[in-house]
């Protein structure tokens, strides 16, 4: 089984800090793919590398403290992609990918609305490019897991209160159409509802009060897989028992293991 954790963790030091380093020694999954790392890579924690089983590269932002991206993984990558060829996107550190073969991961982080209008255009204009660069990845042969922050809750079950979140960013119309557009044109799979179909599972919680203990969430984390994966999803878990972020790590389990990924 291989073993796919994605998570933001609105500063990989804060994180730390909180104890995600010892949790992820315990759990141990075959890759994890961080977002909103918020370090450049000289200022990481001991925990952040002290990983021996663990081969990892970071992408950051040119701006300290903010955004950046990263992948761990159990086997060195054959390749390494740091960025989308988008110069404004990638000077804010969003995505990085390993290869092995044919297969490839990636960590993506989405830019945020939530600071006003300003910034929803830039993650409109992200979305609107990125969905061009989703499509050629979908039709190039290559199968993938791009996980990542894509701060957008696709369905209604995706967010506590739909009706009211329709006029916030994350679960505009249009950004919902968005997804539409990558699910069920382009073609992409989100391996969570692959195995879980149930209402209120959630990734992310707002800081208003109560909102954690009373759920009132949205779900904003995925993991999308191109079809030749989709059969292979086997499991998947949100897991909420600690926190180390306002986000949650989402672990998906995949009927793979590394000789199925490096020998083709």
């Amino acid at each position: 089984m291989l073993r796919v954790t994605t998570f933001n963790a609105n500063g990989i030091r804060a994180a730390a800090r909180k104890g995600f380093f010892a949790w992820l020694r315990r759990t141990s999954p075959d890759v994890l793919c961080l977002q909103e790392t918020k370090a450049q890579e000289h200022q990481l924690p001991p925990e952040a590398l002290d990983l021996d089983e663990y081969h990892y590269a970071f992408v950051d932002a040119q701006k300290k403290g903010y955004s950046g991206v990263a992948i761990y993984a159990k086997r060195a990558p054959e390749n390494v992609v740091r960025g989308t060829g988008l110069p404004d996107m990638d000077a804010e550190g969003r995505y990085v990918q390993f290869d092995w073969g044919d297969f490839s991961i990636g960590s993506m982080y989405a830019p945020s609305g939530t600071s006003g209008e300003i910034r929803q255009a830039v993650k409109d204009s992200f979305l609107e490019r990125f969905v061009g660069i989703l499509a050629e990845k979908r039709n190039d042969g290559r199968r993938y897991i791009l996980c990542g922050d894509y701060n957008i809750a696709h369905r209604e079950i995706d967010t506590f209160d739909p009706i009211r979140n329709a006029r916030i960013t994350g679960h505009l119309p249009h950004e919902r159409a968005w997804m539409d557009t990558v699910i069920e044109q382009i073609g992409w799979v989100d391996a969570f509802r692959e195995v879980d179909s149930e209402r209120k599972r959630y990734t992310w919680w707002s800081n208003w009060p109560g909102a954690f203990e009373r759920n009132l969430g949205w779900r904003i984390d995925y993991e999308l897989v191109t079809p030749n994966l989709a059969a292979f999803v086997r499991s998947a878990s949100i897991y909420v028992d600690e926190r180390f972020s306002d986000h949650a790590p989402l672990t998906i389990g995949y009927d793979l293991d590394w000789n199925d990924i490096i020998s083709r």
